[in-house]
């Protein structure tokens, strides 16, 4: 069993920057195999894929981050990042970081573990 825990959350103006970090801990040893990625639940709305990126370090991103978010795992491969910028209030939402064998950004509701969720507020 992993364990995820997020931070790096919390209230920004349109256009700013954040980053997101993802610590696992637990069962880690095959971790550098699986893929890592963020998905978000805005207020009232289902959860939908983030970015993703594979055990050999391959990212892909949702059509409405494209360009603006950066997905990275570090080089032991227990920690994930996604780098935020020009952030937009349609941001807003909790980001939570997740890890499975195999993971598709189309399917956010997955057999994946789970964190418990880093909230982003995005607002002027």
């Amino acid at each position: 069993l992993v364990q995820l825990r997020e931070s790096g959350g919390g209230s920004v103006q349109p256009g700013g920057s954040l980053k997101l970090s993802c610590v696992a801990s637990g069962c880690v040893i095959s971790l550098e195999f699986y893929s890592m990625a963020w998905f978000r639940q805005g207020p009232g709305q289902e959860r939908e894929g983030v970015a993703v990126i594979d055990g050999d370090g391959v990212p892909a991103y949702s059509g409405s981050v494209q360009g603006r978010f950066t997905i990275s795992r570090d080089g032991a491969k227990s920690t994930l990042s996604l780098q935020m910028n020009d952030l937009k209030p349609e941001n807003t939402a909790t980001y939570l970081c997740a890890t499975a064998p195999f993971i598709r950004v189309e399917y956010p509701n997955g057999k994946y573990d789970w964190g418990q969720g880093t909230n982003v507020t995005v607002t002027s």
